[in-house]
């Protein structure tokens, strides 16, 4: 195993390079990737299923061991990611301004590399190839420290990708895996200010606000997803429906899947119980208040802890609200700026809660699960910001950028 240290450098010598480098060098190591993840699936399968064992034997919740799971889908869908990467446009280079100053200097601002990315992550396999394709694509070396959990699966991962980086002549040290899943080797990386530019944590609340609070290398946060879904009072009913179970049910374990229901009391009134009873059908918890227990005799008494919690299973909190304003009222309060979402026919309440409520992705008659940067047409995503300094969103290849003044004279000096 490798030190630390040592690995950090190589990544950031190799960062050096990478940036440099021509769209079609990076878009061939990108081709050449996702065709090695095909080629290699049976390995990857392998190891994940070593990964998968340890889980269950551990005792690792379903939810977590879907995050943690690849399938030959899932195998086939990371591929598809990286290739559509590959038909984006570059973004290194690009003029995002320019002009001329009384003096005559042109003052050109162009699109460069962050450098080095510090990846801290959790579970998902699956972020290991997303996260480095975007990095290479961009120019940017990276460092990814994923889960105990998932070190099998990361590492045949990247080595398939090391591999196809060496395949067309590229620098394997762009990318690599850090072997150490020791608590001790996070707050290593986070404070290494000489070989890492830029730290993303993606993973659960305390990950976050630890490396928040304890780094000294700029962090792009993104953040947990306590999603909301407000049914108001003139949402149609098989409209709403669809929406809620596939926020909920289709795959729950993600941030993007919706935890909250917030139901207008003259929609509850018509429909709620109709809907409840659905949700059940489908093995879904109902975590209710007072007006929703009394339409539905199996939901569990709700707290506010269940207002406030990322559930990342088949649960879902269900409130009765009066008002649009008060559906508002209680988003501020316990939503955490991911995404939320009104159902309603009536476009001034649209327009309300579109402007008012403050969240990275706001969504009118669309399910929560969109917020995704494949969804998104990005081909990938880094993961979800939900801070309001440089990105936020799902962070595609521009977010991975930052820029630089070039600026030209014949001679020019300050007075």
């Amino acid at each position: 195993m490798k030190d630390l240290r040592e690995t950090a450098l190589a990544v950031k010598a190799a960062s050096a390079e990478l940036g440099l480098l021509s769209a079609e060098k990076r878009n061939a190591a990108l081709g050449a990737i996702a065709d090695a993840l095909i080629a290699h699936e049976a390995d990857v399968l392998a190891a994940n299923e070593l990964d998968l064992a340890d889980g269950r034997a551990n005792g690792m919740s379903e939810s977590l061991l879907d995050r943690l799971a690849l399938t030959g889908a899932r195998i086939e869908g990371m591929a598809e990611g990286v290739r559509q990467l590959i038909a984006l446009p570059d973004p290194l280079g690009e003029v995002i301004e320019e002009f001329t100053r009384p003096n005559g200097l042109r003052i050109r601002k162009v699109r460069v590399p962050l450098g080095v990315i510090g990846m801290i992550y959790e579970a998902r396999p699956n972020v290991t190839v997303d996260t480095a394709a975007i990095a290479l694509k961009t120019g940017n070396g990276i460092l990814l420290r994923g889960s105990a959990s998932a070190l099998r699966s990361n590492l045949a991962l990247a080595n398939v990708m090391r591999g196809a980086l060496r395949s067309v002549g590229l620098p394997e040290d762009a990318l690599a895996v850090v072997e150490d899943t020791a608590h001790e080797s996070v707050d290593r990386i986070i404070c290494m200010n000489d070989c890492v530019d830029v730290v993303i944590p993606r993973g659960g609340a305390g990950l976050i606000r630890r490396v928040v609070q304890t780094a000294t290398v700029p962090v792009l946060e993104t953040g947990v997803g306590n999603c909301h879904i407000y049914l108001d009072e003139s949402a149609d009913y098989d409209m709403a429906e669809a929406i809620v179970v596939n926020a909920k049910t289709q795959r729950p374990s993600v941030c993007n899947a919706t935890e909250t229901l917030l139901v207008h009391s003259v929609w509850a009134t018509a429909h709620l119980a109709k809907l409840l009873a659905k949700l059940h059908t489908l093995g879904v918890t109902i975590h209710g208040d007072a007006q929703v227990r009394a339409v539905d005799k199996l939901a569990l008494p709700a707290g506010e802890e269940d207002w406030a919690n990322e559930y990342l299973a088949p649960e879902l909190a269900v409130k009765v609200v009066d008002s649009l304003e008060e559906a508002m009222q209680h988003i501020a309060r316990y939503g955490t700026k991911h995404t939320e979402a009104i159902i309603t026919e009536d476009a001034e309440n649209a327009r309300i809660f579109l402007r008012c409520v403050d969240a990275a992705a706001v969504n009118h008659n669309a399910s929560t699960r969109f917020t995704d940067g494949f969804e998104f047409g990005f081909g990938a995503e880094m993961g979800i910001s939900t801070q309001k300094l440089h990105a936020r969103g799902p962070l595609g290849l521009r977010e991975m950028t930052s820029y630089k003044y070039l600026v030209y004279g014949n001679g020019q000096v300050r007075q």
